[in-house]
């Protein structure tokens, strides 16, 4: 959707850069998502026998334009974090958009640095100034700690999502 191509935040005082994903930042993306505990313990990555799926969905993410995968680096550490945001235009709430946050994450050796806040306050506000007015995302029941990250940033716990596997 937006031509998101570089934004400086701060984080702690420490310089944040949050661009739009390019293909070469795939792999360190995937590595990202590969190490959460939660996405191991389901068997995310398990079965992954064809690295090119990975190229192949970042195409049909990076050529959709309510899609935008950001990652973002630090000035010694590039791909610290990455996030997926969803523009999804709809007829509740008298023809709102929402924006869909997705797979954040923060390379374990970088938290608590204020870069998930840094990156989630950013996510906000790219919605916005892109015409939605709400912000959802989901998060696995077993994550107490992004709960509380995420409702100290403002958010409520609201709704109960049911997923099922197709396939």
């Amino acid at each position: 959707m937006p031509g998101v191509t570089l934004t400086i935040l701060s984080a702690r005082g420490v310089d944040l850069t949050v661009r739009r994903a390019a293909a070469a930042d795939v792999p360190a993306v995937v590595a990202l998502l590969e190490r959460d505990p939660v996405a191991r313990a389901r068997g995310d990555y398990e079965d992954v026998v064809d690295a090119s799926a990975y190229l192949r969905a970042f195409d049909r993410i990076d050529a959709d334009p309510a899609q935008l995968l950001v990652v973002a680096d630090l000035p010694d550490a590039p791909v610290v974090a990455t996030m997926q945001l969803t523009w999804i235009p709809g007829l509740a709430r008298a023809g709102a958009t929402r924006l869909q946050v997705e797979a954040v994450r923060v390379d374990e050796e970088h938290r608590s640095r204020g870069i998930g806040e840094a990156l989630v306050r950013w996510a906000c506000e790219e919605g916005e100034r892109q015409g939605a007015t709400l912000v959802q995302l989901t998060s696995d029941r077993t994550r107490d700690r992004a709960h509380a990250f995420y409702e100290r940033l403002g958010f409520v716990a609201s709704h109960v999502g049911f997923k099922r596997r197709l396939g």
